[in-house]
């Protein structure tokens, strides 16, 4: 058992006001085993967490125990040119200086 994955997982889903059938229907597994997730008694395959990390929209680091709530990711640049990746960056930095006004 991964420490606190039960924990995150039921927060997470209560946060988003699901229950664990609706769970279930989304990654197409039985309530029973969202159950186990929960309780601790089943973990989750890669394949499940990825899922429930793009549900709950939070980073499977999270989920795994990683201190940082924040959702990171990376974005795939390849093929761009060093100008749209500059563009790029100063529209996540417009978007965070609009946040934190």
């Amino acid at each position: 058992m991964i420490q606190d994955l039960p924990n995150k997982l039921k927060e997470s889903r209560l946060k988003y006001g699901y229950s664990q059938r609706e769970v279930a229907d989304r990654l197409q597994i039985s309530p029973s085993i969202v159950s186990g997730y929960e309780t601790g008694e089943r973990t989750p395959s890669v394949d499940n967490l990825i899922s429930l990390s793009y549900l709950y929209k939070c980073s499977t680091d999270y989920l795994l125990g990683k201190d940082s709530t924040d959702f990171e990711f990376t974005i795939d640049v390849s093929g761009l040119s060093h100008d749209e990746v500059h563009a790029l960056n100063l529209l996540v930095e417009a978007i965070r200086k609009k946040k934190n006004r």
